[in-house]
Parts: structure tokens; sequence; C-alpha cells
């Protein structure tokens, strides 16, 4: 099970926007895209047939893992991630710091 999925709001823990929040857009192999987090540059060509203008294109960029932390609305704070299941035997994700379960 994923400790970050897709719609999660999440906090950076290191790099230039260090202490930045947004959600996650996109979960890949190891890496996370965060909304208007990241930002980079890229210079593009136009393509008529894909009727795509050309310029420089501003867009998120991949951050790794384990940069990123789940925010915790109750601390205001970024948290750590565990997995438990509950009785009914679902598995469900919970903030290390005050055992609140995240995705109920």
């Amino acid at each position: 099970m994923n400790k970050i999925r897709k719609g999660d709001e999440v906090v950076v823990t290191a790099g230039r926007d260090k202490g930045r929040r947004g959600t996650v857009i996109k979960v890949l192999e190891g890496q996370v895209l965060v909304e208007s987090v990241n930002m980079v540059k890229r210079h593009t060509k136009p393509n008529p047939q894909r009727n795509v203008q050309g310029g420089i294109v501003e867009k998120e960029s991949a951050i790794d893992l384990s940069n990123v932390m789940l925010w915790n609305p109750v601390t205001k704070k970024g948290d750590r991630v565990g997995v438990r299941s509950l009785a009914d035997g679902r598995k469900v994700r919970f903030f290390k710091s005050n055992k609140e379960v995240v995705d109920a």
C-alpha cells in the first residue's frame, strides 16, 4: 500500500521548495508530482500537426518520495504515515504522531 496517494496534501521537507505545501497530482515510481512545487522551465518547439504552440512552458517536475511528508491538519505539520489493518480486515493509513486514521 502506498503511503502517499494522488490527491493527498503534502509538505516538502528538502530541496529549494522546502516548507511548501501542495496537492499530489501524480504518483510515479518512487517520485511524486506536486501541484505548483518544483517548477521547471521547458523550451518546446511548435508542432502545428498537434496544434501545440512553441515557447517556454513552466511545469512541475518530480520530487522524490523521501522528500515529502503527508500534511497532518491536526498538528499543522508534516507527519510520518504507517499502515495498519482494522477489525474488518481493511488496510488503512494512519499518522504516527497521534495514531489518527488518514482515510476512514
